[in-house]
């Protein structure tokens, strides 16, 4: 991300992040339906429900340090920031970052960590305690995100001013970070029941289209603020990710009509995200030849990807380490070969002169930030098993989350309507209303 030294906030710097800042919050709720629809009827709402709640959690935590941490002014070696700014300290209305204010700016940022967070869910669909839930996510965000987040982008960030790598918009924070740790969840969980043995089909396409077409749409937000002006670089960024997302689509159907003999609604909605994905970190790096290989290098590599899981025996429910780790890692690389000096400035890739020696600092900082995230996380998740247990019961798993943790049905026609007479205790009071009428 780019900032540059300005005295005052523009207006329509102003105006653009905070229209982009609203796009990526919106990203949450659409990230919510995608994952609602592909799970099944008995865990729509707590799909739902990891999501949203992690609005909440997310950005309480980020308000009161992980700002501060990510971008206060280093104090640990191109490591950790300071806490100068805890609770937002210091950062008044007149306060400036770049050519836009700093509350809009850290807002901005804010939106980036709470995605990242409800991302890491759909790894572990159909089989997580909420409680824990609860835990994991703020310190997941305190001891995964906000560190990386400060290599990266933060003032002194060792990935960015001493190894030199490129990341435009959220490669190696969101989605590499993301992709490992669903990746270090499903090693402590293990396999949902069944995995393998039963079929665990989406149940609603129809809400799997209309949550990446709310992705996709915020994701202009995502990659085009991360400008943080209203220039060419973001009309460019902006290009770059439509263009991407169609050649990811266009890349997945290509694999699943020869693979499988007929391209799905699923594996177009999931070849965008893919594409969308891989774009992420160098839609500010490449021209629009370069975004158009990101894309179908991302729906092609990623469709094949997502089967990886039952060769391995690990249970990523939704696919967030064949899409978000693996594309992460396709886009974030790709800057070493397709990186063009009218885009960045300054760097140009192999395919443009540029050598070796981009696409080598492209590698350390993936292998660096995949490699932390999963470690931390894998960490994390024993500690809050052994404490209060990670893992739902085999009962509640059995039965259903929704019904069994929030006392709700998605549908009328689902749970309730089939099976055992459900027990008084495990229902809202609504829905004891409508049982005795």
């Amino acid at each position: 991300m780019t900032t540059l030294a300005a005295a005052h906030a523009d207006t329509g710097d102003t105006a653009w992040l905070l229209a982009a800042t609203a796009l990526v919050l919106l990203m949450t709720p659409g990230l919510a339906l995608f994952y609602g629809g592909m799970v099944r009827t008995k865990s729509v709402l707590n799909m739902l429900m990891m999501s949203f709640v992690s609005i909440a959690l997310v950005t309480v935590v980020w308000l009161a340090a992980g700002y501060s941490l990510a971008f206060g002014d280093d104090i640990g070696g191109g490591l950790i920031g300071g806490l100068k700014h805890v609770g937002m300290a210091g950062l008044g209305p007149d306060s400036v970052q770049g050519t836009v204010p700093t509350l809009l700016f850290a807002t901005f940022q804010l939106t980036f960590a709470i995605i990242t967070a409800a991302l890491i869910s759909g790894a572990v669909a159909d089989r997580v305690k909420f409680a824990a839930w609860l835990v994991f996510v703020p310190v997941w965000a305190l001891l995964v995100y906000v560190p990386v987040t400060h290599w990266v982008w933060g003032p002194g960030g060792w990935i960015a001013h001493r190894l030199g790598a490129l990341d435009f918009a959220g490669g190696l924070p969101v989605e590499i970070t993301s992709g490992a740790s669903g990746l270090a969840l499903c090693l402590v969980l293990g396999p949902r029941l069944g995995f393998k043995k039963d079929a665990m089909r989406p149940h609603n396409l129809p809400m799997v289209m209309l949550g990446a077409g709310l992705l996709w749409f915020g994701w202009f937000g995502f990659n085009a603020g991360s400008a943080l002006g209203a220039g060419g670089l973001a009309a460019a960024a902006f290009l770059n990710t439509l263009a991407a997302g169609c050649t990811g689509l266009l890349g997945w159907l290509f694999v699943e009509q020869k693979r499988d003999g007929h391209p799905t609604t699923l594996g177009a909605a999931s070849g965008a995200v893919a594409g969308l994905v891989a774009i992420t970190p160098s839609c500010g790096s490449v021209s629009l030849l370069g975004a158009l290989v990101v894309g179908l290098a991302a729906g092609v590599v990623c469709s094949y990807a997502v089967s990886w899981k039952f060769k391995l025996n690990y249970d990523d429910s939704l696919d967030v380490v064949g899409v978000h780790l693996v594309g992460g890692i396709i886009g974030t690389l790709l800057i070493g070969v397709f990186a063009e000096k009218a885009m960045t400035g300054s760097t140009e890739g192999l395919l443009y002169g540029g050598g070796l020696g981009q696409l080598g600092k492209q590698l350390v900082a993936v292998v660096v930030v995949a490699a932390y995230a999963f470690l931390v996380t894998y960490g994390i998740g024993k500690l809050i098993d052994k404490a209060m247990g990670f893992r739902a019961s085999e009962d509640q798993e059995h039965r259903g989350l929704d019904l069994t943790v929030h006392a709700e049905t998605a549908y009328d026609h689902g749970v309730l309507g089939h099976g055992a007479p459900v027990s008084s205790s495990v229902l809202s009071p609504a829905q004891k209303v409508k049982s005795q009428a």
